[in-house]
């Protein structure tokens, strides 16, 4: 990871920092969504409020069985001892929820405080919630890296104008 012009390191948090089981494909079939749409768009379009509810109850489920078992990518904790090193300031961005999330920090204890999950802000790739971070920190969005292991979070971050690490 070259840090080198960088003034803060945003990182997703399934697959980059942490491991995930989460399958999209049962959870997909499980509420309806086609394969080739995204699933939190999918479920934000239902009209009806209670299979909505029920579409979001299914994936915090998977989201809460999955968060139990995830442990700290080898790759993942050396991102963020190499940001600790250069006394970079840290954010998560995740498509997760904040409970999901907060498990899955407290189970591995990711020294990360600056966390954005989808309650926080419109999920990735949506630019949001790195400009945010950006702007928190008083930093052009240029200035900022973001590090992520999915094509949501290479768009993210280029909507942002944020330079990116794919892992």
């Amino acid at each position: 990871m070259n840090l080198d012009g960088v003034k803060g390191v945003i990182f997703d948090l399934d697959g980059t920092l942490v491991e995930s089981s989460l399958d999209f494909t049962i959870m997909r079939k499980t509420i309806g969504c086609p394969l080739d749409e995204d699933i939190l768009t999918f479920v934000d379009a239902i009209d009806c409020e209670r299979k909505k509810a029920d579409a979001h109850n299914t994936i915090l489920q998977h989201e809460l069985d999955d968060a139990r078992n995830a442990k700290w990518l080898s790759i993942g904790q050396e991102m963020v001892e190499k940001a600790q090193e250069h006394n970079l300031p840290m954010a998560i961005v995740t498509r997760n929820c904040r409970e999901a999330t907060a498990i899955k920090l407290a189970n591995n204890n990711i020294p990360i405080d600056y966390v954005l999950t989808r309650e926080d802000a419109p999920a990735k790739p949506d630019p949001t919630a790195l400009l945010m971070v950006a702007k928190e920190w008083q930093l052009q969005p240029a200035d900022c890296l973001y590090v992520g292991d999915f094509i949501y979070d290479q768009q993210a971050a280029e909507n942002a104008g944020m330079q990116w690490l794919m892992v």
